[in-house]
Parts: C-alpha cells; structure tokens; sequence
C-alpha cells in the first residue's frame, strides 16, 4: 500500500509578497498553521517543510516540525518537492501531496481528497483539486487560476484569464479555481522536474502546464471547500479576520 506524504514547499522571497510564510496569524507565523492542519489527517505518513530560506527551516524547527533544505535554484514549488521528496527516502509508488505554504485555512480531509485518485488507479501519476468559484470576483481575478476539463475528469487546460470564455453572455456558465493542492507519484516528480520549461508554462506562470504540454495527464478532483491562497497584505488580513471570528468564513 503506497505511504502518504505531505511536503509544503516554502519560499521567503516573493514578487507579490516576500516573507509571507513568516507572517503572522493569531500568533503563529503562517507556515505553522498549513502545517498543524496538515498533520490533522490521520491517513498522512509525514509532513515536512521543503524550503530554501534559512529562517523558514529555523522556524519550522522551533514549533517542533519537520524541515528540509533544499536547493535555491528551482524553477517551482513542484522542482523543490521532486528534491524534498528524494531526501525522505520514499518508494517510487508513494503519494506526495504537495499543501502550498500559504494556504493557512486548508481543509485537511482535503489531503484525502487529493490522494484517493491515486490510491484507487495505480496508473494515475497526478491528481489536483478544483472549487466552483462562488465569489464573482475570482472569475476574472489573475491570482485565481482557472481550470477547464473534460468529461473523464481530466484537465484540459489552467489559465489566469476567464475560461471558459462566454461569448454571447447568455448561458450561465460554471467556472472552476484550481487550489495548488496536488497529488503525485514520488517517482513521477524526477520526471517532471527532468523536463523543460513549457512555452505555457513560461507565459502563464504555472507549472503544471508543463504536465500538460508533454502529454502527461492531470486528474481533477472537485472539493466542495475553498482555501484561501495568501498572495497578498489584503489576503492575509481576510485571513486573521476569518480565524479570529470578525467575519464569518465563507470558506
């Protein structure tokens, strides 16, 4: 039976908000609360914390979490899980569930969510959650990524821009945000960190269109919970508000 880990990868420096994941949230910095939540899921073997930035690994270290340095050469989060995960000594067929370091309110169940594509087909190298967008204003918001896909469930494509596009405005269209929570095979992250940089990938600035661009296929699962994606000063005071009960979640 493939074990379950979960790797947060961690950056410091950020275009759109540097040293989010020290930030801090009723006490503790950010990077603690993905974490604990992380850890809730009984079906989880480990959690660690992959990370270049000294002060991450060191913060880690004093709330008594697992670290791991890594690299700071990668061109994603997925490259630094691909060489967490090689620390860890994982068998090839084991699940990494990759939890963004600044998804703070995360529903752990979701880390089943992800994981049970994999579990159920030993086929599937990759799996990744996606929520019907509810707040009108995500559907054309960049930092919200929408996902198109098929009727098997697959991904057809990711973009930052509306998709799909309505032209005439007359139907009432679903729209679908990705949520950065993945599922994958520990041998399947050497493959990917072994292919080059896509063309999509590059003008979008997301990874997992480098996934799509060679072939490979990505299954999504629809989570009926949201998760608040950090990526800026506005987003993390949402966030104390919610947890500090000031505004009812809308999670």
């Amino acid at each position: 039976m493939p074990r379950i880990v979960c790797i947060i990868p961690a950056r410091y420096e950020s275009s759109r908000f540097s040293g989010k994941p020290l930030a801090d949230i009723a006490g503790k910095p950010m990077i603690q609360h993905v974490y604990e939540r992380a850890v809730r899921c009984s079906s989880v073997f480990r959690v660690a914390v992959a990370t270049d930035d000294e002060r991450i690994f060191k913060a880690v270290k004093r709330f008594g979490g697992s670290a791991i340095m890594t690299s700071g050469n990668h061109r994603s989060g997925t490259d630094r899980l691909a060489e967490a995960a090689d620390h860890m000594g994982l068998d090839g067929v084991d699940i990494v569930v990759n939890i963004q370091g600044d998804q703070p309110l995360f529903e752990p169940s979701q880390i089943d969510e992800v994981a049970e594509p994999l579990l159920s087909d030993s086929g599937l190298l990759c799996a990744t959650l996606i929520y019907r967008i509810r707040r009108s204003e995500e559907i054309s918001h960049p930092n919200a990524v929408k996902v198109v896909f098929d009727k098997k469930g697959d991904a057809l494509y990711f973009s930052r821009s509306t998709i799909p596009f309505s032209r005439d405005g007359k139907d009432e269209t679903e729209y679908y945000k990705h949520h950065g929570i993945y599922a994958y095979r520990k041998f399947f992250l050497n493959v990917f960190s072994s292919l080059e940089t896509g063309f999509l990938e590059r003008k979008e600035s997301l990874e997992q269109l480098r996934m799509l661009e060679n072939g490979y296929r990505i299954k999504v699962v629809i989570s009926d919970y949201d998760s608040v994606e950090v990526d800026s000063p506005e987003e993390l005071e949402r966030v104390r508000r919610i947890l500090s009960g000031e505004v009812e979640s809308d999670l």
